[in-house]
């Protein structure tokens, strides 16, 4: 029987295990991403790309927002091209703290049921600055079969969404920033705004001064002030894209809360689609 790991792992807890435990995976965020991954990467680690890897891009956004999760068969065969297997102690780092990239394949291993997943606390910047060795260049490794899963953690679209928001009984938790929240800014989407009737929690409120996860008693304080005595099933967290928002699922369940649903198509599929929106134009 498998006993539960941490989702966090400190670089200090990394650097105690042989390199020959675990697989360390470099979820880096940004156009030249790999390029920089090329130039410097933590030694062994291998290249995990959001576009190719971890989405299903769509022509349309409106069609499952700007990053869907690509079938589960095609996160399994990029799990086999990683050298991964259902055994494998997997570690994940980017270099935003893990909002990036690195929750997102966090979420996406446990949705199929991989338990020996982490996300490095700190990410990239804080494994350097500790002295953790690096490389360069692009790391060899042999290949696998990793046999194809289901996506088991929950989910919920547009409809369930739009349920959700007028219901007492439910809550739907925004995780992007108070400004794209409010419809001050938006960087990614056609329109500034928010779903109405959802709260804004944002993401940053998981780290500390330095970029690190607050401790999970911290969160568990956090959160239960947030939701309340709402059911898990009740509860759906999105951002723009079904990306960041991980980084909450992650936080949630580093502070031993039970996993809620993922919005995946987020604001870029919510506001592409008719739907009722809160902007600035509309208060």
């Amino acid at each position: 029987m498998s006993t539960k790991i941490s989702p966090i792992i400190t670089v200090e807890e990394l650097i105690q295990l042989s390199s020959s435990e675990i697989i360390l995976i470099d979820a880096r965020a940004g156009a030249d991403a790999f390029e920089g991954y090329k130039m410097e990467h933590l030694k062994g680690a291998r290249f995990v790309d959001l576009n190719r890897d971890l989405a299903s891009i769509p022509e349309n956004p409106a069609n499952g927002g700007r990053h869907p999760l690509p079938s589960v068969n095609d996160f399994c065969k990029t799990l086999s091209s990683l050298g991964i297997s259902p055994s494998s102690h997997v570690v994940v780092y980017d270099d935003k703290n893990g909002s990036n990239f690195a929750a997102r394949f966090w979420w996406m291993m446990r949705a199929i049921g991989h338990e020996k997943i982490q996300v490095l606390n700190g990410g990239f910047q804080t494994a350097v600055q500790i002295n953790f060795p690096t490389n360069s260049g692009i790391e060899t490794f042999q290949e696998t079969n990793y046999p194809v899963q289901e996506w088991n953690l929950p989910l919920a679209d547009i409809e369930e969404v739009e349920k959700a928001r007028k219901s007492d009984q439910n809550i739907v938790i925004d995780v992007r920033d108070k400004n794209r929240f409010d419809g001050l800014t938006e960087p990614l989407d056609l329109i500034a705004g928010h779903i109405p009737g959802a709260v804004n929690v944002p993401l940053t409120e998981n780290l500390d001064e330095n970029g690190l996860f607050k401790s999970p008693d911290q969160l568990t304080q956090k959160y239960k002030a947030v939701i309340g005595n709402k059911k898990e099933e009740n509860i759906i967290v999105h951002c723009g894209s079904g990306v960041t928002a991980c980084h909450t699922l992650l936080a949630m369940d580093y502070a031993g809360l039970p996993i809620p649903k993922l919005y995946v198509g987020s604001w870029s599929e919510w506001s592409r689609n008719d739907r009722d929106m809160a902007t600035r134009q509309t208060e």
